[in-house]
């Protein structure tokens, strides 16, 4: 049927073209394959989707948002022959244009059906506010789908009038999911004579390599009285649901996803004063590292090269644990790393019903340094507090399978993490390669450059990010380890699921109370804060383990 979504390029009839968002470069023509990566739709099981990146602007409103900068919404157009709306697409003012909406077609019979009426859910008229970006008053509509059917969308328009009921389809229910808030896009408070509103960005609430939940692009829209908020209420939207999942269909080959890691594979700068800097598992194995086994800790183990001799599976029982090599030298060198021989790995997965593919960028480091305290104007050491050995960092970058292009990255940090969309990545220069920045000693990954405080306001541990000459390409070394959808032998050390590092050799209270002799009146106060509020990850009590045993590896990372 040929490829559903308009160039990037294409200049829309009411927006201008420099306020839409392109990749730094052009793309690539992806390698063929026998599904349907890259070809603008996808089969969910009798409905058939495409992805509209252009768009007619319906109303804007110039405050409220983000930035207090307000927010437009627009319909996809044009929409190809056969093929009907679902809804209408949002997004706040303080960023370029870089939307999508989905658009179905009927290819089994009664999957979709019109609406049977619309209600207001608000217009812009009741609120009583001026706005300037517009003559016009927003009006936004409620599909009522018929019974057995569900809506996945608002209508939006500049007129009072109820929309026509052939302009928006609703979906059979068997083909749609539940869905959650994501992010917040526009809002207005109460008034003494109106209701305020607030309009979120939605995704599937279940997210996963296994589940079948499909983004459609669309917003929700929820009323706010002074009386209650809208945080508990009942949904009006569901999105899409991937009935052929199990296919894999829409996800890329070998080669295609060999072709977009080399678009987009992140190039990663490490701090100049930065010491434990990351290599290869098999390296970190040829170097001494060793394996302990509960109950004959004075007779470990060397490691082979590929970790052929590791435990599999199992639970993380404490049974056995990774560590430095014993000679002085060997430990010395081990814990430096190998950055010009260091290797990443990529977990493929599926996300949002396989309509998106993450690739996983895994990163090791032998070893992570010490933490040092911002207490006010003075840097305080933390001693050993931080240290532990195999330290495991990633990037995730998310890609739309409609049409390849990079939709946005996770950045790993600490225990948690940022996602950041495309328009505010920083790319290195005349390329589509995303930069980001491993954080001094602790290697928690950041999409910027500059000092993050982990803790309180001036209070907290430093996490200093640089650009300099020690940078890892991800793109100039990696192999992919596992992925959902390929027939991929793993190393076997990523089915070690125990321990990386032992538990820390010291105790951590006769740490603190060193630290804190050394300082006096407020810094001493100060530190006793920041104990107070700081994470146990912080501390590492326990040793760290593998990308296998985290949570993101089967789920959406959080």
């Amino acid at each position: 049927m040929g490829n559903c979504i308009p160039s990037l390029d294409k200049e829309t009839k009411s927006l201008p073209i420099d306020t839409i968002f392109k990749l730094p470069s052009p793309l690539p023509k992806w390698p063929p394959g026998t599904g349907d990566f890259g070809s603008g739709h996808v089969d969910l099981g009798g409905l058939e989707v495409c992805q509209i990146v252009t768009f007619n602007k319906v109303w804007a409103i110039d405050k409220g948002g983000p930035d207090n900068l307000g927010a437009t919404f627009y319909e996809p157009s044009p929409i190809p022959d056969g093929f009907s709306m679902f809804g209408c697409y949002c997004q706040p003012n303080n960023q370029p244009l870089f939307g999508w909406v989905l658009v179905g077609k009927d290819n089994a019979g009664e999957i979709l059906k019109n609406p049977v009426d619309y209600t207001l859910v608000w217009s812009s008229e009741s609120s009583r506010f001026k706005n300037k970006n517009s003559i016009h008053h927003g009006y936004i509509w409620l599909p009522t789908p018929p019974e057995g059917y569900k809506a996945l969308g608002h209508v939006v328009t500049a007129s009072p009038e109820k929309p026509s009921l052939d302009k928006i389809q609703c979906v059979r229910s068997d083909l749609t999911d539940e869905l959650e808030v994501e992010n917040w896009i526009w809002g207005l408070g109460t008034t003494s004579n109106a209701n305020g509103i607030n309009i979120h960005s939605i995704r599937p609430r279940e997210r996963g390599i296994k589940a079948q939940g499909v983004s459609v692009g669309t917003f929700l829209a929820r009323i706010t009285s002074d009386k209650d908020d809208d945080s508990n209420s009942t949904l009006s939207l569901t999105c899409l649901k991937n009935n052929k999942f199990d296919t894999f269909s829409s996800m890329p080959n070998l080669s295609q996803i060999q072709t977009l890691f080399e678009q987009y594979s992140p190039l990663i700068y490490f701090h100049p004063k930065e010491k434990y800097l990351p290599s290869s598992v098999n390296w970190h194995f040829a170097n001494g590292a060793l394996i302990y086994q509960k109950g004959q800790e004075s007779n470990p183990s060397p490691i082979e090269p590929n970790g052929s001799n590791l435990p599999q599976g199992g639970p993380n029982d404490g049974a056995y644990w990774l560590d430095l090599p014993i000679d002085e030298k060997d430990k010395e060198k081990a814990i430096k790393g190998d950055l010009p021989n260091s290797e990443v790995y990529l977990h493929i997965k599926p996300m949002l019903g396989a309509t998106f593919t993450d690739i996983a960028v895994w990163i090791f480091h032998p070893f992570n340094g010490p933490g040092t305290a911002k207490l006010g104007l003075i840097d305080v050491p933390l001693g050993k507090i931080g240290e532990h050995i195999g330290d495991w960092e990633h990037v995730t970058l998310r890609i739309n399978n409609f049409n390849g292009v990079l939709h946005k990255a996770y950045f790993s940090e600490h225990s948690g993490g940022t996602w950041l969309d495309a328009p505010s990545l920083e790319f290195q220069k005349d390329s589509n390669k995303v930069v980001a920045y491993s954080s001094l000693n602790g290697h928690a990954i950041f999409p910027k450059a500059g000092l993050v405080l982990q803790g309180a306001v001036d209070i907290g541990i430093r996490n200093d990010t640089a650009k300099s000459n020690l940078v890892l390409d991800c793109g100039e070394s990696y192999s992919i380890v596992a992925a959902e959808n390929l027939e991929i032998i793993e190393p076997p050390w990523l089915n070690y699921t125990r321990e990386w590092g032992p538990k820390i050799s010291y105790t951590l209270g006769d740490e603190v109370k060193k630290i804190e002799s050394l300082l006096k009146g407020n810094l001493k106060g100060a530190f006793e804060k920041l104990v107070k509020v700081l994470p146990n990850e912080v501390y590492g009590e326990e040793g760290p383990t593998g990308p296998k045993m985290k949570g993101n590896w089967n789920g959406d990372e959080v």
